[in-house]
């Protein structure tokens, strides 16, 4: 199998499996989520995330050249191999985060409230997060990635699968681009870095709103719905109104007696 097959490969499993475990630990993990809803992460609007994508790729050829740490001993070699990966993650991360903070004005995550961050990108223990996921992916993923890769080369059909996703994902890619040239220019103007989640839970409450102003229009427009709110008014201000009537009956009452 060509190594470029193989690069897209795992670029579209990481990218894919990244936004998953993502998914679930901004749902049930993160500070930032204290109502616990489900959210896309990413800049992207599809169930992929390029940043695994490109640390999958990292994991996989370092764990080819374990063999080359001069540590005999077998585990503090793994345990080297493991922080090797676990730095090489926390540096494509950085980068990450570095080319959208500095060329975008746009902060796509935010761990300025970490300890030990550096430029609210990356902190201390997101790369022992990193260095765990290492080694999960070494024990559990890098053997059946193998196997993965010789039941690609025997089945190349399935490559159809994989050069639909990058045909999806080049488009959702051109469109989010698109955006997010559009908030880097409003970030310029402003002479700030717009936080991206932030912007994207605005504009979700702003939605909402905007929805639930609409129904309360559509039912006012409705007569049967009308009828029951006038009724409802009415029920809620009665003594009020009653004693308008009153009062203006009375009014009425003195200038005719005048």
């Amino acid at each position: 199998m060509s190594f470029f097959l193989i690069i897209a490969f795992l670029f579209f499993i990481g990218s894919i499996a990244g936004w998953g475990i993502e998914v679930v630990f901004r749902r049930f993990f993160s500070s930032a989520n204290p109502e616990r809803k489900w959210i896309n992460p990413g800049f992207l609007s599809g169930p992929y995330l390029p940043l695994y994508g490109f640390s999958l790729i990292a994991l996989y050829l370092l764990a080819m050249l374990e063999r080359f740490i001069p540590i005999e001993n077998t585990a503090l070699r793994k345990a080297a191999l493991f922080a090797i990966m676990a730095a090489a993650v926390t540096l494509v991360e950085y980068v990450a985060g570095l080319i959208f903070i500095k060329g975008m004005h746009v902060r796509l995550w935010d761990y300025s409230k970490q300890w030990g961050n550096i430029q609210g990108i990356i902190c201390p223990k997101f790369t022992l997060a990193w260095a765990l996921l290492s080694a999960a992916y070494y024990f559990f993923v890098h053997p059946r990635i193998e196997n993965a890769l010789a039941w690609l080369s025997n089945n190349l059909a399935f490559s159809f699968i994989i050069g639909f996703f990058y045909g999806v994902f080049v488009i959702d890619l051109v469109n989010s681009t698109a955006l997010i040239v559009r908030i880097r220019r409003f970030a310029e103007e402003k002479g700030v870095v717009v936080k991206y989640e932030q912007l994207r839970e605005h504009i979700r409450q702003s939605r909402e709103m905007r929805l639930e102003k609409a129904k309360f229009i559509m039912s006012m427009g409705a007569q049967g719905a009308i009828g029951e709110h006038l009724r409802q008014y009415y029920d809620s201000f009665r003594d009020e109104l009653d004693k308008l009537d009153r009062a203006k009956a009375d009014k009425g009452k003195k200038r005719g007696d005048g």
